[in-house]
């Protein structure tokens, strides 16, 4: 490890044992452990033959021979498709849990934000929680309590400060544990994509605070987001992990570029069910799968021709009646940016789904998406709030054409050509 890195990871592993039930046992009643008992000399093979289901066990390398150092002041951003190891290795960053093989060195105290409320004892109140997360850092009474009033008024929970944290809502939760990551100076800043909890200007806000960090203090910052846009604006420099594996580490638009070109979904229909959510959704209503309708025979799901129709089917699992639901999908560029979104009430109107399964159909003509890479953000809201979203789940490819040549597309500076006529007046000068 070089004197410069405050971190340095060499030839990381972290794996889990996956037990798999091959053969499922059904259980035992109170009459049959009597029978049973009474048998003493078969007792002892039959209560083991009756109560052992059998099971096979696969070793689950999470993150395998990763190496790579961070220099002082350093934000890096740490990027990825859903299931890479993301959060895996923020864990073990972090601490909170130890990897199987390789080495981790740390220099300096470590904040981490990983998940709301992480950290937080929920009997305790805010005021509780700013000087417990303190401690936890290694900060002394009153070293936080010289940080306090940044804290609270960064938050914006002064209201609910002497409440239990356990009757905080999600956005409330993050901004207090963000606030506090953020103010107790610990040498390394480590950010999950906990912060697409918040609303936007806290998110801008937040973003704020962590330039500042890393600039004005010298702090580093490590990362993890889906929100492209932010990691280009933040970061120097990114880590890309692939199915646990590090793939790249360089420059941050390089390493978007290597980001968007790994290998699209194979089949036409995702399974959403297994996808990370950035917060804990509403019980009942969930995305399971999302279908491309009307791409070309032969040709690769999610890839579609310059100016086709695009049509999607977006499918719901909902264990009750939900009325005036708002489904909604946002379409997002390879470097992050959002170019359109569109939801039922603009488009056609709120819904209800009744118990079951339910699909959502989008169909959008000439689109006219310059050929490129972009991913799909599916969202439903009711009255309730959101009921289940997940960002940037699915990729697709627009791909060039003859079409898309003669337009003049592959030259266009931008994302998404727009449909306009264009004339100029001239008025003759007078002497």
């Amino acid at each position: 490890m070089k004197p410069e890195s405050i971190i340095g990871v060499e030839s990381l592993g972290k794996s889990y044992v996956l037990n798999h039930q091959v053969e499922r046992v059904p259980y035992q009643r109170f009459s049959d452990t009597l029978i049973h008992t009474a048998m003493a000399p078969m007792r002892w093979w039959s209560r083991n033959r009756h109560d052992t289901a059998q099971c096979t066990h696969e070793v689950f390398w999470a993150l395998r021979d990763i190496s790579f150092e961070i220099g002082r002041g350093e934000v890096v951003g740490i990027i990825g498709h859903n299931g890479a190891g993301k959060s895996t290795m923020l864990k073990l960053l972090s601490r909170i849990t130890a990897p199987t093989e390789g080495r981790i060195r740390l220099r300096g105290s470590v904040g981490s934000l990983l998940e709301v409320g992480t950290g937080f004892h929920p009997e305790l109140t805010g005021r509780e929680n700013i000087f417990l997360n303190g401690a936890m850092l290694g900060m002394s009474r009153s070293q936080v309590s010289e940080k306090f009033d940044e804290i609270v008024a960064f938050a914006e929970v002064e209201k609910f400060l002497d409440t239990p944290v356990k009757r905080y809502s999600s956005g409330m939760y993050v901004r207090l544990a963000f606030a506090i990551a953020a103010h107790l100076d610990p040498e390394v800043l480590i950010i999950d994509e906990v912060l697409a909890v918040g609303d936007a200007a806290f998110q801008k806000k937040c973003l704020g605070k962590m330039e500042q960090a890393a600039q004005g203090a010298g702090r580093t910052v490590l990362f993890v987001s889906h929100n492209l846009g932010a990691v280009s604006r933040m970061c120097s420099r990114v880590l890309v992990l692939d199915r646990g594996r590090l793939v790249f580490d360089g420059p941050t638009q390089e390493g978007i570029a290597v980001y968007s070109g790994l290998a699209p979904t194979s089949g036409a229909e995702v399974n959403l069910s297994e996808l990370h959510r950035p917060q804990p959704v509403m019980a009942g209503v969930r995305l399971t799968a999302i279908n491309m309708c009307g791409h070309k025979g032969g040709q690769p799901a999610w890839m579609i021709d310059y100016g086709v129709e695009l049509e999607l089917e977006i499918t719901v699992n909902s264990s009750g009646v939900v009325t005036e639901i708002e489904p909604g999908v946002a379409v997002h560029s390879g470097k992050g940016f959002e170019i359109a979104s569109w939801t039922s009430a603009v488009i056609g109107g709120n819904v209800s789904i009744q118990p079951g399964v339910s699909v959502f159909a989008f169909r959008w003509r000439n689109l006219r998406l310059v050929p490129g890479v972009y991913h799909l953000s599916l969202g439903m809201r009711s009255q309730r709030g959101f009921e289940d979203y997940l960002t940037e789940a699915v990729r697709f490819e627009v791909l060039r054409t003859p079409d898309s040549a003669s337009h003049g597309v592959d030259t266009f500076n931008g994302c998404l050509v727009p449909l306009v006529d264009f004339s100029v007046t001239s008025s003759p000068e007078h002497d």
